[in-house]
């Protein structure tokens, strides 16, 4: 842990240094470059983890059981997962349905159903060529499963093609 934490100030004091003059180049000006380089990308991200560890190292909180807990935590909010799930499926003769689900524990996307449905109805569109579409069938609403509801949207889309240029 005070390895972890030496190892970050050290990055982050590099970071501050400055290179030696231009004429005299050696292994050290080059180390002490990328160093710089590290400490201006990534500065803000390591002093953030450097000054949690040692929050969490103060209150005593890096013990196994709270490691435990916090992963179990992530693992089933899983916050880096998409927030909606899109199952797309043909139905026959330029026509398309979908199926969105939103994940069970999530922040916030209340409202976002109609725009992820026209955000993808619009790629179909511009993927396979198509000049448009036209909405056949729209529904949106909560499903009461347990142990959490879940919000879900089905649409059925119609791919529509130029009249002016067919062709395409």
């Amino acid at each position: 842990m005070r390895a972890l934490l030496v190892l970050t100030a050290t990055l982050l004091a590099t970071g501050c240094a400055t290179a030696p003059e231009e004429g005299k180049s050696s292994s050290l000006s080059r180390a002490l470059q990328q160093a710089e380089d590290v400490g201006r990308e990534y500065g803000g991200p390591v002093a953030a983890i450097a000054g949690g560890l040692m929050m969490l190292s103060d209150l005593e909180m890096l013990e196994p059981e709270y490691i435990a807990g916090g992963l179990i935590a992530f693992a089933i909010y899983d916050p880096f997962a998409p927030t909606w799930r899109i199952d797309v499926r043909e139905a026959g003769n330029d026509r398309v349905r979908m199926a969105l689900r939103m994940k069970s524990l999530f922040t916030g996307g209340d409202g976002e159903a109609r725009q992820v449905f026209l955000r993808n109805a619009r790629q179909l569109v511009e993927a396979g060529g198509f000049a448009g579409y036209e909405i056949v069938h729209y529904e949106e609403g909560i499903e009461s499963t347990r142990p959490f509801a879940r919000r879900y949207a089905n649409a059925e889309i119609q791919l529509v093609r130029s009249r002016i240029f067919p062709a395409l």
